[in-house]
């Protein structure tokens, strides 16, 4: 490892965000519109689209717009079955085409990562590259979109690019008719580029839409060379270049999937009726999508290799400096996690999160129970979608958030903080300038109550009992599956069930969230492990309904130092007071308690000690949903948790569930590369050992920065640079590294570079400069055996640790629950016998 490398990771982020002009002491924050508002088209000339092109997706559920009234007429009392089947129509087309002009921000993105994210090469089939429509799904996790194929040569009218092409079996298109809805006229729309529709050209990939460039005028229109895209890199890696589309990226994207009981025969090629839009990208393996070349040398590639197949870091591009893979979110149930909110879910909340949009905005029917949300003047009853249940101010709010998280009004949010890189202070982003500024965000906010009624409509569960070959599974006898009720009820439903005995919510007067709300857990917990609990739940779960209208979860936030799950997500800080989120979370979440002392793992030693936990909302996670668990593996919120197998079959769904739960149940099948103390005990005899997963690098690495991103000064000094300073530059750029292999890759990205605190930012340097000068003693040329051997100076990884926002590198730990791994139950862990039957039952849900 070079000895500059320490001070050359600050270098990287200058050089970066010179090159994309992004500084705080000009921000023009509340001051810019958005790319709609700027060509004078207001939210009303951005309808939701009324076309019913996906009826085959979701089970045919649009095909029948009297079972639609019907599911909705509890939500929305004398909907008829034309409104209820136009309602769902228009929320699922927000949900698959709608981006929000969101194509800005990716191509910006694009650049900011110096290259390393193209998504117009990702949608290509050059043989250049890794991957195309023949492996797109297997390789990258990627949805192909039926009605096209893989292209035979470039094509004319898409500028030479090797983009797929539309069958002729298929009609067309409806949401690309630049009539009905006619695109944001700027720049060179409607000149050199056609101005096409608002909701793009489909590109063959579920969830990603194409949009004429604005700035590809005639000028960039000469410099553009197709073949050099795909085999120059001195052409395409240039910050300069101007591309022929921009790309932008639907909700779709990351939620839609197979499904699951009705699995495509080959996943390269997927009918619509083989898709749901509900189950989320499972397979979706963001190291390959976000770093195209898929170099193990990138040390980019490295951090989101980190991500297992279905699982991202949310707050990858508004950085918190924490990385946080978590899976994308499946959407089940949904009324009844409404229900659920309604008797766990009470939030206060204050300044701007008032500003966010409720069910009691939208004029419904006075006995629509969607009023009874929000009351005046701040109370709310919400599900809690992040895993952190950070996301605390109604259902609507929630969904809002979303667009905004992938591009929406980026011209806005990216005011606020330096994507991707940080190190600059952070500030909310405001909903109240949305509304005055952004035609995206006004016409996302009309559409999203329809794409709320889509899913109350259609969110069913996937039972393996109507999968192909199914039941073949799922013959176990009617003993063993009320033994399985009985353990579900006895260790599992406190947790994962909206239907619980009633006592059960006395435990929480009026949400009891904000600074009480740990004591109100502590005796909530105590007294699910009674006798009274018990004997109750076995009641509710042995009714045969339970199931029925069931979410299989309470939404509760359980303190991470029960579940003793790795800390990173519930330390996320995006959602904090005057964080980016602050507008999103509630005052009851920002009030919330610490959770104590938390034991981690040393990451090169695996030695345990105490982590204080901060409070302000950190510290919890919300138990995940159970419905359609036979799908959804691997498990914990990282996916980290049994193998992955990439088919999307039956079978291979199967084999992952039966993998995944039996390390869950069993720990000790757990795999790693460290041993990490889970029950500690004065007596060294009682001490429980399990073996944890620290995500290292895979190879030596480096950070590189392309000549051709760097500022325009610096590019003619690139050449004499790498002869005078080549432990930072060769003649291609910027070169920093190597980065040992076997390095945590956590140890490096979770280092806190918030320059708020300049008590901290004194700190952060002096652990450089010493980091620093324990490097140099690495011998130039050094293997990376050798390399490596710096971090058994135990002070330069405390050193490193103490600038860290999150210090627990164990990914595959915790939810110990039913097992003698948990302290409180290692003197009633279920016996063999009885996790079987569990797991039995656990294939019905």
């Amino acid at each position: 490892m070079n000895s500059q490398l320490p001070k050359l990771l600050a270098l990287v982020a200058i050089l970066v965000s010179s090159s994309t002009a992004h500084a705080t002491f000009w921000s023009k924050a509340g001051k810019v519109k958005d790319e709609a508002l700027q060509a004078g088209r207001g939210a009303e000339t951005l309808k939701g689209a009324d076309d019913d092109y996906f009826k085959d997706m979701d089970y045919g559920a649009s095909k029948d717009p009297e079972a639609l009234a019907r599911a909705l007429s509890p939500y929305v009392p004398g909907l008829s079955a034309k409104d209820a089947h136009d309602a769902v129509v228009r929320g699922r087309n927000n949900w698959i085409v709608w981006t929000a002009g969101n194509d800005r921000f990716w191509n910006d993105i694009g650049k900011t990562s110096v290259g390393t994210l193209d998504f117009l090469k990702m949608l290509s089939s050059h043989d250049t590259l890794k991957f195309s429509r023949d492996n797109r799904w297997n390789y990258l996790g990627l949805v192909n979109e039926p009605c096209f194929k893989k292209p035979t040569a470039p094509r004319q009218d898409r500028y030479g690019l090797w983009l797929d092409e539309r069958t002729g079996d298929c009609p067309a298109d409806p949401f690309e008719d630049e009539t009905k809805y006619p695109g944001v006229k700027i720049g060179a729309r409607g000149k050199t580029v056609p101005v096409g529709s608002y909701y793009g050209y489909a590109t063959g990939v579920v969830g990603l839409r194409l949009f004429p460039n604005p700035d590809f005028d005639e000028k960039a229109a000469k410099a553009w060379n197709p073949e050099k895209f795909y085999n120059d890199p001195s052409y395409y890696n240039n910050k300069d270049l101007i591309r022929p589309y921009r790309v932008g990226m639907s909700c779709g994207f990351c939620h839609v999937g197979p499904n699951p009981s009705n699995p495509p025969a080959d996943p390269e090629n997927p009918k619509w009726e083989n898709l749901n839009s509900n189950p989320g990208a499972q397979y979706f393996w963001i190291d390959r999508i976000f770093s195209y070349e898929a170099d193990p040398s990138s040390f980019p590639f490295q951090l989101f290799h980190t991500s297992r197949p279905g699982a991202l870091d949310t707050s990858l591009v508004s950085t918190d400096y924490i990385n946080n893979p978590r899976t994308m979110n499946a959407v089940y149930n949904l009324g009844a996690r409404m229900k659920n909110a309604l008797k766990f879910g009470q939030e206060r909340i204050a300044g701007g999160g008032l500003n966010n949009r409720q069910f009691n905005d939208l004029k419904l029917p006075a006995e629509s129970p969607l009023n009874s949300f929000f009351k005046q003047p701040d109370t709310v009853w919400t599900p809690r979608v992040l895993k952190d249940g950070a996301d605390s101010v109604g259902a609507l709010g929630a969904l809002n958030r979303v667009f905004v998280n992938i591009g929406l009004f980026s011209e806005e949010w990216t005011e606020h903080f330096r994507p991707l890189i940080g190190g600059e202070k952070i500030s909310p982003f405001p909903i109240a300038t949305a509304r005055k500024n952004s035609s995206y965000w006004n016409a996302t906010e009309q559409q999203t109550p329809d794409l709320a009624l889509f899913f109350l409509a259609t969110a069913q569960p996937d039972y393996l009992s109507k999968a192909p070959g199914g039941e073949q599974h799922l013959k176990a006898s009617a003993e063993v599956l009320t033994r399985g009720k009985e353990v579900f009820a006895e260790t599992c439903a406190r947790c994962h069930s909206s239907k619980l005995p009633e006592k059960a919510y006395s435990f929480f007067p009026n949400g009891c969230v904000g600074s009480d709300y740990l004591s109100c857990w502590n005796n909530y917990w105590k007294w699910s492990k009674t006798d009274e609990f018990k004997t109750e739940m076995k009641a509710i779960v042995a009714k045969p309904d339970f199931l029925q209208d069931n979410f299989l979860s309470t939404e509760l936030r359980v303190p991470v130092t029960l579940l003793q799950t790795n800390a990173c997500s519930p330390l996320a800080t995006n959602g904090l007071a005057n964080n980016i989120w602050d507008n999103f979370t509630s005052q009851s979440y920002k009030d919330l308690p610490s959770v104590g002392k938390y034991t981690v793992h040393h990451p090169i030693t695996g030695a345990a000690y105490d982590y204080d936990m901060p409070g302000g909302g950190r510290g919890y996670t919300r138990p995940a949903s159970l419905v359609s668990l036979w799908s959804t593996a691997p498990y914990l919120l990282n996916n980290s948790v049994g193998k992955f197998y990439p088919s999307g079959s039956v079978e291979d769904r199967l084999k992952s569930f039966d993998d995944s739960i039996r390390q869950i149940l069993w720990p000790e099948k757990r795999s790693g590369n460290r041993d990490i103390v889970v029950v500690d005990s004065a007596n060294p005899a009682e001490r429980k050992v399990l073996k944890g997963q620290v995500d290292v690098t895979t190879a030596s690495s480096y950070l590189r920065v392309p000549k051709g991103y760097l500022p325009d000064l610096l590019q003619p000094l690139v050449e004499p640079f790498s002869l005078l300073k080549p432990w930072a530059f060769d003649k291609s750029g910027v070169e920093l590294g190597p980065i040992p292999k076997g390095t945590p890759v956590n140890l490096v990205s979770n280092m806190n570079l918030d320059p708020s605190d300049p008590k901290h930012v004194f700190h952060l340097i002096k652990v450089l400069k010493d980091v620093k000068k324990a490097l140099k003693a690495i011998p130039q040329g050094a293997s990376d055996e050798e390399a490596i051997k710096v971090f058994d100076d135990r002070k330069i990884v405390d050193d490193m640790l103490s600038v860290s926002k999150c210090p627990d590198f164990v990914v595959n730990r915790g939810h110990y629950f039913g097992t003698d791994y948990l302290a409180e139950e290692k003197d009633r862990a279920l016996s063999d016998a009885d996790k079987e039957a569990l797991i039995e039952l656990l294939k019905t849900f």
